[in-house]
């Protein structure tokens, strides 16, 4: 398994990517729910608005729920989705979020480990297969 995205929450999303770009020296990609995306090697770094990706995740925006850094994993099926949720539920994960579909058409769970730090595990259809 291998870190895809590392996600930032953002409070003013639009300075964040400025900063970013600057320090990145990099140009970012939108994607259309309005997440922006810096392309690494190995790796993506998001920066997503705090109250969306709050939303998202099934968590509160204040207090512990969102520490305001995610790590997601691309998995290369549905089943792995599960599967990785029921193994990180046997070594003591929380799972935040149950496996399920989402909008943008991809299988998502989120859980958190037991220092409550929030992982992103899904499938995306669009990028099966991808390395990034």
């Amino acid at each position: 398994m291998r870190i895809s995205v590392i996600t930032l929450a953002t409070v003013q999303q639009q300075r964040a990517s400025r900063f970013y770009q600057a320090m990145l020296g990099c140009e970012p990609q939108h994607d259309r729910s309005g997440v922006i995306y810096f392309r690494l090697d190995g790796c993506s770094l998001a920066l997503y608005p705090r109250e969306d990706l709050a939303r998202y995740c099934g968590v509160a925006s204040t207090g512990h729920d969102l520490g305001g850094i995610t790590v997601s994993v691309n998995l290369a099926s549905v089943d792995e989705v599960h599967a990785v949720v029921e193994r990180a539920r046997r070594a003591g994960a929380s799972v935040v979020r149950e496996p399920g579909d989402v909008d943008w058409g991809g299988h998502v769970a989120w859980i958190a480990d037991p220092d409550g730090h929030l992982w992103e595990l899904v499938f995306n259809p669009r990028r099966a297969g991808a390395i990034d």
